[in-house]
C-alpha cells in the first residue's frame, strides 16, 4: 500500500472520529436529524419485512398445489368484490364428480384428474373421545393421491375397490390422532362421523399450521362414501388436475379447459363459469394485493428521506457556521480544500447511516412482530437492508455536498477573523 493510500485512510478514519464526536456534542440536534431518516427506513422496511414474511408463508403453502398441477373449482381462490362478486359466484353452476370422470376421460395430456368434495364443521369420535366440531372431512378418488401432497405415514392408502364398493374406510390427518389415539395405534380402529362409522386404514404425515391453521384437522373418505353419507347438500367439487411437466403445463391447461367448457356447454364466446388456480396465479394475485401496500410505503419513505435529507443539509451548514474559526486555523496551517470536504461529507453520511440503521434495526423487528402475530415464518430481508443502508449513504452524501463544498471554499483569512 502506497504512503498517499494509507494517508487517505487516515484521513477518512480521522473525519469518522471527528463525525461522532460532532453527533456527540450535538445530541439534541443530532437526534432529531436521525428521527427523519429513523423514520422513513422504519416505515418502508416494517412493511417490506411483514409483506416478505408472509409471502413466504404463503409461498409455502401455495407450494402445496404443486408445481404442474391445475386447480379447478366453482369460486376464486382469492374472493374480492364483495357480497355482488360472491353472489355471482354462488350462482354458477356446480361442478360434479361426473363431470370430473368426463373430464378424465375426454383429456389425454393430464397424468391425473383428482376429484374431491369435502365438508367442514364435523364432529369425530372414538370411543369416549371426541374431536371439536371443526373436523374437514373429505371424499377423493384415487387420481387425488396422484395430483395432490398426500403422504400416507402410517397403513396404506385407499384401493380401486375401496372406491368402487364404497368400504366404509378413511385415513387421518395428525390433528385427529394426536386428539383421539394419544396410546393406541390408530390403524384399525373405528371412529365415528356424525353416526357414520368408519374403519382407520392409514394416517397422514404431519403438514403443520400457516397463519396459525391447521392444515391436518381432516379425514379422508372415498368420494363413493362421501357422495353416499355426506353429499346431499348444495356442494361444488374440487378438481386437481396435474400435468405431465412444466413444458406441457399450457397445453394441458388449454385442453382441460376446452373439455370441461364442452362438458358444461359453455357457448362460444362465453366466459368460463369455473375458476383456475395454479401456484403462480396465487403468487400474483397476492403481489398485486400487497403492491398498493408497497406503494404507500415508498411514499411515506421518500418523503421523509427528503425531509431528513433537509435536515442533514441544515445541521451541515450550522455545523460549518459554528467551526468557520476552526476550518480557518486548519487551512492555516496547510489542509487542502478535499481534507475539509472529505471531513464534512463522511460527517454528513455518518449523520445519515445512524438514522438509518436505527430505522432498519426497528424496521425488521416491528416487521417480524408483524409476522408472529399473524402466524408467519421470521425472515430477515437483506436485499431491503442493503438497499436501505444504501439508500441512507446517498442522502448523505447527496445533502452533504453542498454544506462541504461552503465549508471547503472559505477563505482562510476570512475564517480566522469570524468571531
Amino acid at each position: 500500500m502506497s504512503f498517499k493510500e494509507k494517508y487517505q485512510i487516515v484521513q477518512i478514519y480521522e473525519s469518522f472520529m471527528m463525525a461522532m464526536n460532532s453527533l456527540r456534542t450535538n445530541k439534541t440536534r443530532s437526534i432529531l436529524t436521525l428521527l427523519g431518516i429513523a423514520i422513513g427506513l422504519f416505515s418502508i422496511i416494517i412493511v417490506m419485512t411483514s409483506i416478505a414474511a408472509i409471502q413466504g408463508t404463503i409461498e409455502g403453502a401455495f407450494g402445496e398445489i404443486g408445481t404442474n398441477n391445475i386447480i379447478i373449482q366453482k369460486y376464486p381462490a382469492i374472493m374480492t368484490g364483495g357480497h355482488e362478486a360472491h353472489r355471482k359466484y354462488h350462482n354458477r353452476k356446480d361442478l360434479t364428480v361426473a363431470q370430473g370422470e368426463r373430464l378424465k376421460a375426454m383429456t389425454t395430456l393430464p397424468v391425473s384428474v383428482g376429484i374431491s368434495l369435502g365438508h367442514g364443521s364435523r364432529t369425530v369420535k372414538f370411543q369416549n373421545e371426541a374431536t371439536n366440531p371443526n373436523v374437514h372431512v373429505t371424499g377423493v378418488n384415487l387420481d387425488e393421491f396422484i395430483s395432490s401432497t398426500y403422504i400416507i405415514d402410517d397403513g396404506r392408502g385407499f384401493s380401486r375397490q375401496d372406491i368402487e364398493y364404497a368400504r366404509n374406510v378413511c385415513i387421518l390427518g395428525m390433528d385427529i390422532i394426536k386428539k383421539l389415539f394419544k396410546y393406541v395405534n390408530p390403524v384399525g380402529q373405528k371412529i365415528t362421523v356424525d353416526n357414520i362409522q368408519l374403519q382407520v386404514i392409514g394416517s397422514f404425515k404431519e403438514k403443520g399450521a400457516v397463519f396459525g391453521q391447521s392444515q391436518d384437522n381432516f379425514v379422508i373418505i372415498p368420494i363413493s362414501v362421501y357422495q353416499k353419507y355426506f353429499g346431499n347438500g348444495h356442494q361444488s367439487a374440487k378438481l386437481n388436475i396435474q400435468a405431465k411437466n412444466k413444458n406441457l403445463y399450457e397445453a394441458t391447461q388449454d385442453q382441460v379447459i376446452g373439455a370441461l367448457r364442452t362438458i358444461r356447454k359453455i357457448a362460444p364466446g362465453k366466459v368460463n363459469d369455473f375458476e383456475i388456480v395454479s401456484n403462480d396465479q396465487l403468487i400474483s394475485q397476492f403481489n398485486n394485493i400487497t403492491r398498493y401496500f408497497k406503494l404507500g410505503a415508498f411514499v411515506i419513505a421518500v418523503i421523509s428521506l427528503i425531509a431528513a435529507g433537509i435536515g442533514i443539509m441544515n445541521i451541515m451548514l450550522v455545523s460549518v457556521t459554528e467551526r468557520t474559526r476552526e476550518i480557518g486555523i486548519r487551512k492555516a496551517v496547510g489542509a487542502q480544500k478535499t481534507t475539509i470536504r472529505l471531513q464534512f461529507l463522511v460527517e454528513a453520511i455518518v449523520l445519515s447511516l445512524v438514522g438509518g440503521l436505527a430505522g432498519i434495526i426497528a424496521g425488521v423487528i416491528g416487521g417480524n412482530i408483524v409476522a408472529l402475530l399473524l402466524k408467519a415464518s421470521v425472515i430477515v430481508p437483506v436485499f431491503w437492508v442493503i438497499t436501505g443502508l444504501l439508500v441512507t449513504t446517498a442522502v448523505g452524501l447527496i445533502f452533504g455536498v453542498y454544506p462541504a463544498v461552503k465549508a471547503s471554499g472559505l477563505d482562510p483569512i476570512e475564517a480566522l477573523r469570524y468571531e
